[in-house]
């Protein structure tokens, strides 16, 4: 196999002949991409089950439908994402010219995925570093090292090996492929490593995407279906084992809705695991023994009290839904992500020490709020930061194409998905082409100045209502 710096000279070469330009090259490598998911569903599915012990229904919907609709979607869409965008304002000055924006790929990518999701945290980055016509190196989480077998031998096969390559291997190896200069590097993943990635960017002054995390909240407030609520909350919670970025990390809410709550979550986990959830296959596993035992940890030093779950077993990698209440701030629960099935209720008084609760944290990745009064969810909307937000449910705002799934502040920089992933792959050109007419026009800027010749140029580049006409820029 070829060294880190020959893959990455190859590629290069590649991307500097132009072949990953045209709008056909780049269709058709997202064709083959749509039929390496299709054709290997099966391959994939099983993969993700020796790593994670996904069920078929996660997988399918978390995994390979997603990155099938985002496929769809830039498939779909490409032609007008590529066109020039002329829809620019223009002064008196520039009446004759043409400007226009230009979208152009950067060059070569790094994609480094995360073992949550290491299918489609790797092919949604992927997606839009091709429409965007990019060559791009993958770099699959190690732990989970069914599903980075299987990137590792379908990519080559169903894709340009002079565009894309897959680099395996563990943390040393991702040290020495970032010591290679990139024109843009994604990474999904921890902000531990988040802040090696951009020490390693910093000498080559490459961007970078950084998709984080966090804690967020579900803030549950004032009149709301109960039932409901639950059922949403744990599903979004303990889908893939709580074990995603975008998971609720703890509830807010008042005592009386937590003391109608809990009941309405023992009801809704018994309906969808059994009395036994470490029996039923619908529930998964931690991903490794080390992650197993952080979350033991965390809870083993919870001043917090159990009310459902809390039973784990280390042979299996088992760890059950649970639920804690009587959590202070200062909890081990409540320093760092959980990222795992356990979740600490607190309990605020009004909506107010909520928001001033959330506020006080770091931008989560994702704010929920569950309640039937539109203007306790506006009002939280309003009166917050986070990467997204969704009302009345959770985790499924970042499955619609449309909308831009990114972070702020410690919850990450950049966002992807659908049209959004386009535009972080791509350069935005400003061009202009000038006319040589209205060449009396322009001697006005020529030495030697005078008064007369400022007083015309500023009247002919002075903005005036309705003279510029409106711009779109993304």
């Amino acid at each position: 196999m070829a060294n880190q710096s020959e893959v990455i000279d190859r590629l290069r070469t590649t991307f500097r002949s132009g072949v990953t330009i045209p709008e056909e090259f780049r269709l058709n490598q997202l064709q083959k991409l749509l039929s390496l998911v299709e054709e290997n569903e099966q391959l994939i599915l099983d993969a993700l089950h020796k790593d994670l012990h996904k069920p078929k229904f996660e997988s399918v919907m978390s995994e390979i439908q997603i990155t099938l609709n985002d496929l769809y979607f830039a498939i779909d869409n490409l032609r007008t994402w590529m066109q020039p965008e002329y829809n620019i304002g223009k002064n008196l000055a520039t009446k004759m010219d043409e400007c226009f924006i230009r979208r152009e790929p950067l060059g070569v990518i790094l994609i480094i995925g995360a073992w949550n999701y290491p299918l489609h945290l790797i092919l949604l980055p992927l997606v839009a570093a091709i429409a965007a016509g990019n060559c791009a190196v993958l770099k699959p989480s190690e732990i989970c090292q069914a599903t980075e077998k299987v990137l590792a031998e379908l990519i080559p096969k169903y894709l340009s090996q002079d565009c894309y390559a897959v680099v395996c291997g563990g943390a040393e190896d991702t040290k020495s492929l970032l010591k290679n200069k990139f024109d843009h590097i994604f990474y999904t993943g921890s902000q531990a490593v988040a802040r090696s990635i951009l020490l390693a960017a910093a000498p080559h002054l490459t961007p970078v995407t950084l998709e984080l995390g966090g804690k967020s909240p579900c803030f549950i407030y004032g009149h709301i279906d109960i039932q409901k609520a639950a059922r949403r909350l744990c599903w979004s919670k303990f889908f893939n084992t709580g074990q995603s970025c975008v998971a609720p990390d703890y509830v807010l809410c008042t005592v009386e809705t937590r003391d109608a709550l809990l009941p309405a979550l023992k009801e809704t986990l018994l309906s969808f695991y059994g009395p036994d959830p470490g029996a039923s296959a619908d529930m998964g596993r931690i991903v490794t023994p080390r992650h197993w035992k952080r979350l033991a940890d965390m809870l083993g030093k919870s001043q917090g009290t159990v009310v459902i779950g809390g039973e784990s077993r280390e042979e299996d990698r088992y760890f059950a839904p649970t639920v804690l209440v009587d959590v202070p701030e200062s909890d081990s629960l409540m320093q760092e992500e959980i990222f795992g099935p356990i979740l600490p209720i607190l309990t605020i008084e009004s909506l107010e020490e909520g928001i001033e609760y959330i506020n006080r944290q770091e931008k989560p990745l994702a704010l929920y709020v569950f309640s039937d009064e539109s203007s306790v969810v506006n009002t939280v909307l309003n009166q917050t930061s986070s990467g997204g937000f969704c009302g009345n449910d959770g985790i499924v705002h970042m499955a619609l194409p449309g909308l831009p799934f990114g972070g702020v502040g410690a919850s990450g920089m950049g966002s992807y998905h659908g049209r959004w992933g386009f535009e972080t792959f791509s350069h935005r050109r400003s061009c202009m082409k000038r006319s040589w007419l209205l060449e009396k026009v322009n001697v006005l800027r020529y030495p030697p100045y005078s008064e007369y010749s400022l007083g015309w140029l500023r009247w002919a580049t002075t903005f005036k209502k309705g003279s510029w006409g409106s711009c779109t820029v993304m």
